[in-house]
Formats: structure tokens, C-alpha cells, sequence
């Protein structure tokens, strides 16, 4: 066997040992650390933001970084949203906002 048949079936073999160790993500998802979801109704607008009733909290959701200041442009008040983001400084910061 020349060198190269004999790496190919060390690699091969290699792999196959050790791909049950390795879990992978299911397609399409993507881990963010401390990222969380929320559904609820949403009770006030203002330029960058709302306040999101989930029935158990209200959520202070800061949506910036999705509609700059025109955030009313998009959501409105009654409108059942699911969001995911994460918390900083007491406030929910938005990478997602749905309107169910």
C-alpha cells in the first residue's frame, strides 16, 4: 500500500471512532448564550421599545438594534409577539420580535 492509502484509511478510521463522541446542534440552530424566549401581549410602545405582558412578568424589551427609533412602525399595542434575546441592565434586548 503507498502512503497516501494507508493516511486515508488512518483518517477514516479516526473519524469513525470518534463521531459517536460528538454531538452536534440539530440544522438551522444557533446557540447564543443566556439568549431566552418570551410570548406575550404587548402593553406600550415608544420609539425604541415596549413593554411585553407574558402573563407572569412585564418585560421591559429594548428593539434598537431591530427598528432603530421606529419601533411603533412595527409593533403596536395588543399585538401578541414572541421575542428572544437576552437581559442587560434590567432590560430585554431584542435579536428577535414575531407577531404571532
Amino acid at each position: 500500500m503507498n502512503r497516501f492509502a494507508i493516511f486515508g484509511l488512518t483518517a477514516v478510521g479516526v473519524v469513525s471512532a470518534i463521531a459517536p463522541l460528538i454531538t452536534l446542534p440539530p440544522v438551522g440552530y444557533a446557540q447564543i448564550d443566556n439568549q431566552m424566549t418570551y410570548t406575550g401581549s404587548v402593553e406600550q410602545v415608544w420609539e425604541d421599545g415596549f413593554n411585553l405582558n407574558t402573563g407572569d412578568r412585564l418585560l421591559t424589551v429594548d428593539s434598537w438594534d431591530l427598528y432603530g427609533d421606529n419601533t411603533p412602525a412595527y409593533v403596536q399595542v395588543g399585538d401578541r409577539v414572541t421575542v428572544t434575546g437576552e437581559f442587560d441592565a434590567g432590560e430585554f434586548d431584542a435579536f428577535t420580535v414575531t407577531i404571532d
